[in-house]
This record gives C-alpha cells, sequence and structure tokens, in this order.
C-alpha cells in the first residue's frame, strides 16, 4: 500500500493523519513541506493519527522525528495517537517513547496539545 496523508488544519492545532507504508525518505517530502507551511502559519501543535499506517521502517521514523522537530522548533507539540501494534513496538523498541508524546485516542491527543 502507498503512503498517504491528510492535513486538517484547525487554525491553533492541526489533525496529520498517515495512512499505508512509509518506507522510503522520498514518500515524505510533501508532508514535510506542508508541515513547515503549517508552522509558519503559527499552528505548531499536531495531533498525528497513525491509525491507518500499516507500516513503517527506520525513514518512517526519521519522518516522525522531523514532524516533532519542526513542531517543537516553531514552539508547539507533536502527539502521536491510534498506533497499530507493530507500530506501538517499533515505537517502544527504538526507545522513542522517551521522545514522543504519545495519546490512547484523538481527544487523549488533544488533550495533551492543551485544545
Amino acid at each position: 500500500m502507498v503512503f498517504d496523508f491528510t492535513i486538517n488544519n484547525q487554525g491553533n492545532y492541526a489533525l496529520i493523519t498517515l495512512s499505508g507504508n512509509l518506507i522510503e525518505k522520498s514518500q515524505a517530502f510533501d508532508l514535510l513541506e506542508k508541515a513547515e507551511e503549517l508552522a509558519a502559519q503559527n499552528c505548531s501543535r499536531w495531533a498525528i493519527d497513525l491509525e491507518k499506517l500499516i507500516y513503517m521502517n527506520s525513514s518512517g521514523l526519521n519522518t516522525l522525528i522531523q514532524l516533532l522537530t519542526k513542531a517543537r522548533v516553531a514552539g508547539g507539540e507533536a502527539v502521536l495517537f491510534n498506533m497499530n501494534k507493530k507500530i506501538n513496538e517499533l515505537i517502544l523498541i527504538t526507545k522513542l517513547h522517551t521522545l514522543f508524546r504519545i495519546a490512547e485516542s484523538r481527544e487523549n491527543a488533544l488533550g495533551i496539545l492543551g485544545v
């Protein structure tokens, strides 16, 4: 399955939904460019929905780290939520759960973001 994303800008936060397989760096260029645009519009609090993300490798992890970095540099935060078991295990094994804010649901993610 091909990687895809949607961004729903709510003004003071954005809901970013990832889907498919994120396995190549080039797949994320558009996503990272849109994230830069969000940050430039003072929208740097992002709830990242991973429910439809089937698989990712180190390139996918790097993309998530870049999103988090862009949000934090802009004074915001990125919260991951709705991870499947494989993605959750990958986050735990790589110890990225110590870097990211992780929520069980969209409501929890928005609560963490304070929106």
